[in-house]
């Protein structure tokens, strides 16, 4: 398999679909990510933080632990987003076999091979049938770009089968909190667990660049000295501890996710497209028709994301009535 970095596609394009379709840029509705539309209140950032160098002994560290339900024996890592770490991962091993559960984030695949190591793209059946030959097995749950939901008794026989001759199973939980799924952080202090979290997603802070890798603390330092000093911001560590802590936000949060992905495959349904997916923030809609109806959508300015293989759009939430009637009528048009 052959992953090419200048070649990786991701939602969020916004000036590239400006460019090919010559709409102004004030004119698009962007629903090719999947980025919660609500995103949290971020509060004023003392003045104090801007001055001063992040520190580790800030408190982050026991919130976080707090709000993941963590044992003391789990190691648990603040990083500049999830990305940091899935990117830095590679390097903390001799070059072996990787697994990916595919199709997936893109930047796992390309992290593996660009680190040196033989990846092979599996589907989840393949997965079982491949994990024998496995060093590392990298899978995101809920899936992105599918939404499909593993089991977590899946995942920890994976895990088991992988860490009894020192491999490792990577699950990216980017998505995790829109769902009804089952973290594993809870069982990350054992050796061949890692489990990377983030704020982007479900808290709608994409551009704070605020996540988590929870493991084993030996591998965790590991990281922590791959990534240097200072590897996440101070106003992003601020940020993330207020945001984690607020309960109430959280809760809402969920239970409007929820009503808006509801009200999202209605619409879909009705313009004839088969929405599906265990995730709150967006929907998976595979047909062979995806790219004509891609282009329709990107000629009224609606921006979703298309996927060639196996051929699918992915829609994203929109935020506010406004953008809600747009997607309706633009949809109306495909059916």
């Amino acid at each position: 398999m052959s992953v090419s970095p200048q070649g990786l596609e991701h939602g969020g394009r916004l000036n590239q679909a400006v460019r090919q379709w010559g709409i102004p840029r004030s004119d698009w509705l962007d629903l090719s990510t999947g980025i919660s539309p609500y995103g949290y209140p971020v509060p004023a950032i003392p003045e104090s933080v801007w001055l001063r160098l992040p520190e580790e002994d800030d408190g982050l560290d026991a919130v976080a632990r707090d709000w993941l339900g963590l044992p003391a024996g789990a190691g648990c890592l603040p990083v500049a987003g999830s990305q940091a770490a899935l990117q830095t991962l590679p390097a903390l091993r001799s070059p072996c076999r990787v697994g990916v559960v595919a199709p997936a984030y893109a930047e796992h695949a390309s992290a593996w091979q660009q680190g040196g190591h033989e990846v092979v793209l599996l589907g989840v059946e393949e997965a079982e049938v491949t994990l024998p030959r496995l060093d590392v097995l990298v899978c995101v749950n809920p899936n992105n770009p599918t939404g499909t939901l593993l089991p977590a008794a899946t995942l920890r026989c994976w895990h088991q089968q992988l860490a009894a001759r020192g491999g490792w199973l990577v699950v990216d939980e980017a998505f995790l909190e829109a769902s009804n799924g089952k973290s594993l952080v809870g069982e990350a202090h054992q050796a061949g667990l890692i489990v990377l979290r983030s704020l982007g997603k479900f808290f709608g802070l994409a551009g704070l660049r605020a996540g988590l890798m929870v493991a084993e603390p030996a591998l965790c330092l590991a990281l922590q000295q791959a990534l240097g000093p200072w590897a996440m911001s101070h106003p992003a560590r601020y940020v993330m501890a207020q945001a984690i802590q607020d309960q109430a936000w959280q809760q809402q949060q969920r239970q409007r996710l929820r009503e808006d992905r509801q009200r999202l495959d209605g619409l879909l349904s009705a313009a004839g497209l088969s929405p599906q997916g265990d995730s709150d923030l967006f929907a998976w809609c595979p047909g062979d028709q995806s790219q004509e109806h891609f282009e329709a959508l990107a000629r009224q300015g609606v921006l979703v994301r298309y996927f060639a293989e196996p051929q699918a759009l992915r829609f994203g939430l929109a935020g506010g009535e406004a953008q809600w009637e747009r997607l309706r009528y633009a949809l109306s048009a495909l059916a």
